[in-house]
């Protein structure tokens, strides 16, 4: 299987089309389209459909090229380090949950990454099981994970599976925050039945590994509510909270910057004992770089300043 197959499908994807792929490739479109054939009759696939409208990527095709993508910038790294005589690129890949701690300690971390130096950063919030899945397959070297105290058991009998350490960075229980003008600011001792009038703004990625998700529902959603809204992204949770004083939501400690930026309150509410817990994982045996280290570092500094209160 040649390599330069690789990359020029990846050309071809990311222009849409053999023609243009062709020129940027300094190659004749003959060539480029015996090469493909040639590619897609080695991996027994269709990677392309050609359409009156244009190139067109098949199921099968986007499921290579997610592959091809990683080796074509691997071998342009390796390239880039030994063969251009480019000095050493700074890298970090680390998947982990929605944390404003860690968003903090990334800011912090930013700061000490070498400007005399190339440096790649990837920093990707998911849920548990991409991210067991991200260090199997190498996408991300650093995990973190956030699951249930009452879980430990799955999530260490999965760890041991796949052949993973773990370390515990912080427990905590989880808070609750609402808009500064919301009735449930001024209330002293807040309970679940309080909450059967307001909009719970959630996230809708719990995973917990030989559960079913209904089970894993049930045990992270009160039956007091019976209204949610459900984000997949950071930054609407804030606006709808802000602006919206009939909602809440259920998060790890927030660091008093952002309440104050956003508007909102902070409220640790008795009637929510659930124990929760951040822990790091990674690849059995593998060595964090300096760089890696140097993010770790600040990680459980901004654990110590904004949670351990």
């Amino acid at each position: 299987m040649n390599l330069l197959h690789f990359k020029y499908a990846v050309e071809i994807d990311r222009t849409k089309s053999i023609s243009k792929a062709a020129e940027c490739l300094y190659m004749g479109q003959p060539n480029l389209s015996r090469a493909i054939k040639e590619l897609e009759e080695n991996l027994g696939i269709t990677i392309f459909r050609r359409t009156s409208k244009g190139i067109i990527t098949t199921p099968e095709g986007e499921e290579f090229l997610e592959y091809a993508r990683k080796i074509t910038a691997q071998v342009e790294e390796v390239e880039n380090m030994y063969m251009k005589g480019k000095k050493g690129r700074q890298k970090l890949s680390v998947c982990l949950p929605r944390a404003s701690y860690i968003s903090y300690a990334l800011a912090e971390f930013s700061k000490k990454i070498n400007r005399e130096l190339p440096a790649t950063i990837f920093y990707k919030e998911t849920n548990s099981m991409q991210t067991i899945n991200s260090l199997i397959t190498n996408e991300c070297n650093i995990g973190i994970i956030r699951f249930q105290a009452s879980f430990d058991k799955y999530f260490k009998a999965l760890f041991n599976e796949k052949k993973l350490t773990y370390e515990t960075i912080t427990e905590f229980n989880y808070v609750l925050i609402t808009s500064k003008d919301s009735p449930l600011a001024h209330i002293d001792d807040i309970t679940f039945d309080k909450l059967s009038d307001y909009i719970e703004i959630t996230h809708s990625d719990s995973y917990v590994p030989s559960l079913p998700q209904t089970d894993v529902m049930k045990a992270e959603f009160s039956e007091n509510v019976d209204k949610r809204i459900f984000l997949f992204e950071r930054a609407s949770q804030f606006v709808v909270l802000e602006n919206d004083p009939n909602t809440f939501m259920w998060v790890s400690p927030i660091p008093q910057p952002l309440l104050d930026k956003h508007k909102l309150v902070q409220i640790r509410c008795r009637s929510n004992s659930r124990l929760y817990r951040d822990v790091l994982v990674l690849r059995k045996g593998y060595k964090l770089t300096s760089l890696e280290q140097e993010f770790m570092s600040q990680v459980y500094l901004a654990k110590k300043k904004y949670q351990d209160r």
